[in-house]
């Protein structure tokens, strides 16, 4: 009877164990597959296939945006940004900053809200409105379109993007804005649809740079 009964202890440790060792097995699956899915799930495609011709191409688009004064004028030369259609500079003349948000009590947030203000001409909005900073101030005012490429894909002086940034950025809130400038003020050259379609094709076919006339 105490062999039959030390047996039917072995049975059943054995069949704990073995209950134990499948429900280990469930969890490291299902584990292994959450995991996978954060590493497939990748919302872009990053293969780049070098074509200097259709980079080129699609980068002329783009430039024709950057240049425009819905773009050009939060990246000035200076440190005081630029205004209107003509891109002037700014009546008010605030400055960049440290940080791009302004000096002292004349911070961009002051006037520019986080919505656009409603008539003709009134400061545009963006809960986030500022040049970028001084430690990068990622000029386009003057630049030809070689010296601009060039400057877009340095991670030196791009805010350290590389290129799933740089594909992403097409989408940042204040890119956007540019095709949201509030009442009288000229739209970029192309739509916003186009432009990222540039964007990308320019970046995911070797980002060549034009070269200079």
């Amino acid at each position: 009877m105490k062999q039959q009964s030390n047996s039917h202890k072995y049975s059943g440790t054995i069949r704990a164990f073995t209950v134990v060792g499948v429900l280990l097995s469930v969890i490291c699956i299902m584990a292994f597959g959450i995991d996978a899915g954060k590493h497939t799930a990748a919302p872009l495609n990053l293969t780049v296939k070098k074509d200097s011709v259709a980079s080129v191409k699609a980068f002329k688009q783009v430039y024709t945006v950057l240049m425009s004064a819905r773009c050009m004028n939060c990246h000035p030369s200076g440190n005081i940004p630029l205004q209107g259609d003509d891109s002037h500079l700014h009546v008010m003349s605030p400055r960049r900053g440290v940080d791009g948000k302004g000096v002292y009590a004349m911070k961009c947030a002051n006037c520019h809200q986080a919505t656009n203000t409603p008539g003709l001409h009134t400061p545009p909005g963006n809960p986030n409105w500022h040049l970028p900073p001084a430690s990068m101030k990622m000029v386009f005012q003057g630049k030809t379109p070689r010296q601009l490429a060039q400057q877009l894909v340095n991670p030196k002086q791009n805010g350290n993007k590389d290129l799933k940034k740089l594909i992403e950025h097409a989408d940042d809130g204040l890119v956007l804005a540019g095709w949201n400038p509030g009442e009288g003020r000229t739209l970029p050259p192309i739509s916003h649809a186009a432009f990222k379609k540039a964007w990308i094709t320019w970046l995911t076919t070797g980002a060549y740079a034009p070269k200079d006339k």
